[in-house]
């Protein structure tokens, strides 16, 4: 997969890199992946488009969420935010690091930990990096 690809609109979901992910689960045991497809899922509870995890409950869970990075992403990150403050729900997001967004001031920023990563990732079966930084937002 181009570089060039990840800046079109040819897709918005994105598989998280297995050694990524595995590094972050050892922290964090994650039960739930609200934002996958059945091949690339994360855990063994998961929502796929079908099911629509921004309708689903995320009560008891503790979620890894790599959602769509598209113009909804905002919704996934108030999903996270609504959940995590009503208390039904820890839950960690990769998402690109736009400290630019209305999101990231309305929801994240002063709100959640941030944890910057070093680098950038390389996503599902793409030869070269993300063109963007990436975060771990953790509700």
């Amino acid at each position: 997969m181009k570089q060039d690809v990840m800046f079109s609109s040819k897709t918005n979901e994105w598989e998280t890199p297995p050694d990524f992910f595995s590094a972050v689960n050892t922290e964090f045991h994650f039960t739930l992946d609200p934002a996958s497809t059945h091949e690339n899922a994360k855990c063994e509870k998961h929502y796929t488009i079908l099911e629509n995890g921004l309708l689903q409950s995320w009560a008891n869970e503790v979620v890894f969420c790599n959602p769509p990075y598209g113009r909804e992403q905002k919704l996934w990150i108030m999903k996270a935010f609504e959940e995590s403050r009503a208390g039904n729900a820890k839950v960690v997001m990769l998402l690109p690091a736009r400290t630019d967004t209305a999101a990231f001031h309305d929801y994240i920023y002063g709100k959640a930990e941030i944890r910057f990563l070093r680098g950038r990732l390389k996503f599902g079966e793409s030869k070269n990096a993300a063109p963007f930084p990436s975060m771990i937002i953790v509700f």
